[in-house]
């Protein structure tokens, strides 16, 4: 059963693809009583969402109205979009695991018709799961060229060859940066201004592997290829240059330990506050 609660989530096992498609059916239901109240954006909702038929098909006009181009068109552009969720039923899972976690942790979504619509980390990342399909599918000019319209439309960089599980919200989403090799598990909270980066002109795998659970606070930059462990808390603003160990609260310049808890999941509490002092008695 689909939730708008702010209760914390078993990971991902909530979700599922079937003919019923319940977000679906929820964002419509919230669409049809919003034309009721907003008569100034009754054609929006009707061509959005009210006149489509599936989920795909409307995120694919939603994403193609805004990456469209005078060299590729809405309807060139939808059939790009089109071609990835039809051919791989993860990111159609995906889609809906991401909305999922936007009403599970943003307290600003009161249901899943705003962050479809409006929101631009969700639908930044979902146009990331096309360029990384067409990435991997002999498409590798065409992702490169999706990865760049998302970066000026959105302010959001992700390079198409990223691995991006899913249940991930970005939220506000402005001035995230994410590398070629990097790696980012199920289930992970991401705020603005984030950099998954390398550091320096290094080739090969030079980016930073997040696992399950994480929250990456805003301003936080995380460089080179270092795992982030399950569970772990990356304070805002801090430079984390080497390996976290599993559920440790990290902050600083560079980061260090703070804190460590086992039961955590930094992820889906959303809470950024860290203690005013290191393990060691220190201040930050």
């Amino acid at each position: 059963m689909l939730s708008t609660t702010r209760s914390i989530p078993q990971p991902l096992n909530r979700v599922t693809l079937n003919d019923e498609d319940p977000i679906w059916s929820a964002i419509r239901e919230e669409a049809a009583d919003e034309e009721q109240r907003s008569s100034c954006l009754c054609l929006f909702l009707n061509k959005t969402v009210l006149e489509v038929a599936r989920l795909e098909e409307a995120l694919g006009g939603i994403l193609s109205s805004k990456l469209a181009t005078d060299f590729v068109g809405g309807e060139r552009m939808k059939s790009v979009v089109l071609r990835a969720f039809a051919a791989c039923p993860a990111i159609r899972l995906a889609i809906r695991q991401d909305l999922q976690a936007i009403v599970d942790r943003d307290p600003v979504a009161d249901g899943f018709l705003k962050p479809f619509v409006f929101f631009k980390g969700f639908q930044a990342l979902q146009a990331h799961r096309v360029a990384h399909w067409h990435w991997n599918h002999n498409g590798r000019f065409l992702a490169t060229y999706l990865q760049n319209r998302v970066s000026e439309i959105f302010g959001v960089d992700i390079h198409p060859a990223a691995r991006i599980g899913a249940g991930i919200l970005m939220d506000h989403a402005t001035g995230i940066v994410v590398g070629e090799t990097s790696v980012i598990e199920d289930n992970v909270s991401i705020l603005h201004e984030v950099t998954l980066g390398g550091t320096g002109k290094q080739s090969g795998d030079r980016h930073p592997k997040v696992r399950q659970g994480v929250l990456i606070g805003a301003g936080a930059k995380i460089l080179g290829n270092v795992e982030i462990g399950e569970g772990s808390k990356i304070g805002a603003g801090s430079v984390v240059l080497d390996s976290v160990p599993p559920h440790c609260t990290v902050a600083g310049v560079p980061a260090r330990i703070v804190a460590r808890r086992t039961t955590s999941i930094p992820a889906m509490e959303m809470d950024q506050q860290f203690p005013h002092h290191f393990e060691d008695g220190s201040g930050i």
